[in-house]
């Protein structure tokens, strides 16, 4: 049944429509040209990881530079994002390993049933639970709907995570910041997913 409810669109003016899925709303006017020139004009966002992007923020003070034409393009655009959340949380680089511990998630930690402990001992949930939150009002300030993060990481883990163990062993999961933009709307990749990313962005009315 036709109703507005069910339209992807919301009137706006004489001849103009907002477009309701987006993550923020603009006009869609019968003008197609400037239609296409606001969008070249205002890209998708995609918040990233900092990391990724070459800088040496990673707990042993390393980068982990993904090299892809994609992210190069996205970067020329005007589209990239960077965050470490666990930087804007106030870590040092370098600082001791992180895990999540008892093979839990980052979901479990948001829900105050998970801890982030790292190889010392120390309990830094706190620490990685403030970092998420960096990071969505980070990606909601800039209107990401899209993040690609690294994965295995405690915070940014999107496919899996370490078990908590310090043994190198993986578990499916996903980090702290992963899981709290998940349930805000924001579609995560892993680095592992950029051309899935690319595929998705391409498919979306805001690519």
């Amino acid at each position: 049944m036709d109703s507005p409810a069910n339209r992807p669109f919301l009137p706006f003016a004489k001849g103009a429509f907002l477009l309701k899925s987006a993550p923020f709303l603009f006009p869609l006017t019968p003008d197609y040209g400037h239609w296409f020139s606001w969008l070249m004009e205002h890209p998708a966002k995609i918040l990233v990881s900092a990391c990724l992007l070459g800088q040496p923020v990673r707990y042993d003070g390393s980068a982990k530079t993904l090299a892809h034409t994609h992210l190069e393009r996205w970067q020329k655009e005007g589209r990239i994002i960077a965050l470490c959340p666990e930087r804007a949380a106030g870590l040092p680089t370098p600082r001791p390993a992180a895990e999540i511990a008892d093979r839990e998630n980052g979901l479990a930690v948001l829900e105050g049933k998970g801890r982030v402990m790292d190889n010392t001992g120390a309990d830094v949930t706190a620490a990685f639970v403030a970092g998420a939150q960096a990071a969505l009002a980070l990606a909601q300030a800039n209107q990401c709907q899209f993040a690609l993060l690294i994965d295995g990481s405690p915070s940014c883990g999107s496919l899996s995570v370490y078990d908590g163990s310090f043994t190198g062993h993986k578990h499916a999961g996903e980090g702290v910041t992963a899981a709290l933009l998940r349930q805000h709307g924001v579609e995560v990749f892993a680095h592992t997913e950029i051309d899935a990313l690319h595929t998705r962005l391409q498919a979306s009315t805001l690519s």
